[in-house]
């Protein structure tokens, strides 16, 4: 794949009305994901780690609370950002979202698993950059750090939230797009409504993967298929951390690695 400079902003549309449209359907991925609490002895289990979930623009902890108690009856130790509603990079926010990195840390004597939302996912892998020794890997769902910030639909409402005009700032897309130091998962969907799918796609690299899912951006964090893939990234032995496999049924509910 083709990655987007600085130079070449603009190269990616954002997603089409039909597939905004089909945001409509993250009401049925809310009710999926309640319904996997009644099949969760199918996903894999947790080992205790710390897990710590950022949410999405314009939202809080309320959003993730499915994803947090979930992971909590799979055997994590799960918890949210405490922040409030996610407004953007205000003042303060990068440093909190570190310190609360560093107290998950030092509680459980363990590196936390972070996992964002949408923008959440941006903090989450900037937290990792920040904090390796302290982070076990970064899972983000449906995260545009690749690519144009032209190239989402949300773009309007991020710079009237933040007064963030992120291509005028040099340099920092192509931090935002470079990956952790750490195993990073990106979990993406081709008819995502918000963000234009080539902005969810990192580029091959030993502990770097992508795993697509159908998903609306708004149910991502519901949808069974992504609470599965999450569920077995978790479930990775933390010293032999080995990419998504896509044996058996998984062919078929998955699309291959991209």
């Amino acid at each position: 794949m083709d990655w987007v400079g600085e130079e070449s902003e603009g190269q990616f549309d954002p997603p089409s009305w039909k597939h905004l449209m089909l945001e409509a359907r993250a009401p049925a991925e809310f009710l999926a994901g309640l319904a996997s609490f009644w099949v969760d002895h199918w996903f894999p289990r947790g080992d205790g780690h710390p897990v710590l979930v950022f949410p999405g623009m314009g939202a809080s902890d309320r959003s993730t609370f499915l994803l947090r108690r979930f992971l909590k009856r799979l055997g994590y130790q799960a918890f949210g950002w405490e922040q409030g509603l996610n407004l953007g990079p205000r003042h303060g926010v990068l440093s909190q979202c570190r310190d609360r990195v560093h107290e998950l840390n030092e509680r459980f004597d363990r590196p936390v698993t972070l996992i964002g939302w949408s923008l959440g996912g941006i903090y989450a892998r900037e937290m990792a950059k920040l904090e390796p020794a302290r982070v076990r890997q970064v899972i983000t769902l449906a995260s545009p750090f690749a690519g144009s910030p032209h190239a989402t639909n949300a773009y309007p409402l991020f710079r009237l939230l933040t007064g963030h005009h992120v291509h005028r700032e040099p340099g920092l897309l192509d931090r935002i797009r470079e990956a952790p130091p750490v195993p990073t998962t990106s979990i993406y969907s081709r008819t995502d409504g918000i963000v234009s799918w080539v902005c969810s796609v990192q580029q091959s690299a030993p502990l770097a993967e992508n795993i697509e899912v159908r998903a609306s951006h708004l149910g991502i964090g519901f949808n069974p298929l992504a609470l599965f893939a999450v569920a077995d990234r978790l479930s990775q032995d933390e010293k032999r951390w080995q990419p998504f496999e896509m044996q058996g049924l998984r062919r078929y509910l998955f699309a291959p690695n991209t």
